[in-house]
């Protein structure tokens, strides 16, 4: 079992920037694949960012590559997005999740999933 705490959110004019965070707590202290993915009202779930167990292999979704950055410290058991240039479509309720098997990160269907975090853009 792994609980998941996102932090960091908030309301922000366009073009400014903002970093989640998501501390990862686990019996075994296992590493996982952490991502974030976000839902706007009225929208489906959609993939934002992964990256694997080291660190090494990152994966983003077409609207935020090159705005967005995702990191992780192991050390803390924490997973972050560094978020750039936001945009008043970046308005969502950003969730973290944790999994075991990279080749799912863009899939909707993850064992675990934090509560979410509000990011609000105003134009």
């Amino acid at each position: 079992q792994v609980q998941l705490v996102e932090s960091g959110g908030g309301l922000v004019q366009a073009g400014e920037s903002l970093r989640l965070s998501c501390v990862a707590s686990s019996r075994n202290n296992g590493l996982y694949i952490m991502g974030w993915f976000r839902q706007a009202p009225g929208k489906e779930r959609e993939f934002v960012a992964g990256i694997d167990w080291s660190g090494g292999r990152t994966n983003y979704s077409d609207s935020v590559e090159g705005r967005f950055t995702i990191s992780r410290s192991n050390a803390q058991n924490t997973a972050y997005l560094e978020m750039n240039s936001l945009k008043p479509e970046d308005t969502a309720l950003y969730y973290c999740i944790a999994d075991n098997a990279w080749n799912n990160i863009r899939n909707q269907w993850h064992p675990y999933w934090g509560q979410g975090t509000q990011v609000t853009v105003s134009s």
